[in-house]
């Protein structure tokens, strides 16, 4: 056994390990990461990356349909096997080494191999113990749920890992969970030329406003998804190369395969916590600065703290949790309710902060100002008249924005301009010294303060 020293250890090299890694680094600490899989994690490989490869082609289409003179450009359907390859190209068919280059670039050592803990500042991999002098990272991430469903296991069934890299197209799918792997699979596959079927208990994207699963189910069913909500899966079977699912209420659903999309555990099963106090296959709690209570070496960051299951999060997490370990006083101050989401499918959802029944539910005077997303003229160029509302919800007590939903054509780049007004807690009637240049879709903000304006102003002359 050989024994190796550095300053701070990381296990796991995803979005927010790898960014703890790099930040610390280059403010002068000896860092190794240690990981058993690709540098670059779930992100990269296995969800956000390939995912949107495989729902951008069809809308592009889309859009392009939407346009005349572009339109009648248009001959064919999309290419399959192109979308594929590009969608490979886009996660370097599973090579990490650029991501490798990255962390050496940095003089971060990599140690490949099953990461765990072995008591206070001790991490062992294979033959190999590590000792961190000041601070070991959990960045290990999260792993698709698959719920004790009867036989469900034994189906053999896609998780996000083989919904995103599969080189063949099934003829059909079933897709348990309306949550955003859910909608964005069932509207990727259904592009490509599969048949699917989607199943969720409740409705589709439960977290958001109503406004937008509905406008969402409407265009998954519009282009032949079948979306039955309100039922669930009680046993799952595979007879050779079909998938049959039982749902309540007597209803049945085959398939080439079955994706399951319901939830995300974090990956503490085999990590050692037991060596410290902890419970293994839970999430590792954290304070706001990201350290464990009464383990103040020890900091968890990104899916596996289940503070917020988002990418940018755990970078945003990654960034805090550096400045504290390098003796700064940072702390986090937001999880899911103001993290920015968006879920890629089209129409796309973006949107921040509270939804407007979540705010009532906190107590808050809370009002939603909706206008429809293509009512400016910026929007005309994407397709006039296509679906879409953009909502604002404003604490009236405090006349600021508390949360933002924006459905609708390439909506996700405007979610930036809502975060930062959030963040910031910027008065609503400041907002309209931030003038939108003509002719841009940006006019959404000058169309929502003018909706505000007028319903406030009807408000007070009914007062009296």
């Amino acid at each position: 056994m050989s024994i190796r020293a550095f300053d701070v250890i990381v296990i796991g090299a995803g979005p927010a390990g790898k960014a703890v890694a790099g930040r610390l680094a280059e403010k002068g600490h000896e860092v190794a990461v240690i990981e058993s899989e690709l540098v670059g994690g779930e992100c990269s490989f296995y969800a956000c990356m390939p995912s949107k490869a495989l729902l951008r082609p069809a809308d592009a289409l889309a859009e392009v349909r939407r346009v005349p003179g572009a339109a009648e450009a248009v001959t064919g359907e999309l290419d399959v096997d192109a979308v594929l390859a590009r969608r490979d190209q886009v996660i370097r068919d599973m090579d990490d080494s650029n991501a490798v280059s990255w962390l050496e670039d940095r003089g971060i050592a990599l140690i490949r191999g099953h990461g765990r803990l072995e008591g206070e500042r001790r991490v062992r991999v294979g033959e190999l113990l590590c000792e961190a002098r000041d601070a070991v990272v959990v960045a290990v991430g999260s792993a698709a749920a698959i719920p004790a469903i009867p036989g469900l296991a034994e189906a053999r069934p896609w998780t996000s890992h083989e919904v995103t890299t599969a080189h063949t197209i099934p003829g059909s799918l079933v897709v348990l969970g309306g949550g955003a792997v859910g909608v964005e699979m069932a509207q990727a596959y259904n592009s490509l030329g599969c048949t699917v079927t989607l199943i969720e208990a409740d409705r589709l994207l439960t977290g958001e406003e109503p406004f937008a699963a509905e406008q969402l189910h409407e265009a998954l069913v519009e282009r032949g998804v079948e979306v039955r909500l309100a039922v669930e899966a009680q046993a799952v079977r595979r007879d050779g190369a079909r998938v049959t699912v039982d749902l309540s209420g007597g209803g049945r659903v085959e398939a080439d395969e079955i994706v399951v999309a319901v939830g995300r555990r974090p990956r503490t099963d085999d990590l050692g916590l037991e060596t410290i106090g902890l419970e293994p296959g839970k999430p590792i709690t954290v304070d706001d600065t990201l350290r464990v209570p009464n383990l103040p070496w020890l900091y968890a960051i990104g899916d596996v703290n289940e503070r917020s299951l988002l990418a940018h999060m755990g970078k945003y997490q990654a960034h805090v949790a550096s400045e504290v370990i390098d003796g700064g006083q940072a702390r986090v101050t937001r999880d899911d309710d103001g993290a920015p989401r968006v879920v890629f499918t089209d129409p796309q959802v973006a949107a921040v902060g509270l939804t407007l029944q979540a705010a009532k539910d906190q107590g808050l005077n809370a009002h939603a100002y909706d206008v429809p997303s293509s009512a400016t003229a910026g929007a005309s160029f994407y397709g006039r008249d296509t679906p879409g509302t953009s909502r604002l919800v404003v604490d009236e007590d405090r006349g600021v924005i508390i949360g933002a939903t924006f459905t609708g054509t390439d909506v996700a780049d405007w979610l930036h301009a809502a975060t930062i007004a959030l963040i910031s807690e910027i008065p609503v009637d400041r907002l309209w010294e931030a003038v939108p240049a003509f002719p841009t879709r940006s006019e959404i903000w000058l169309n929502l303060l003018e909706k505000r304006e007028t319903e406030l102003a009807g408000a007070a002359a009914r007062r009296t």
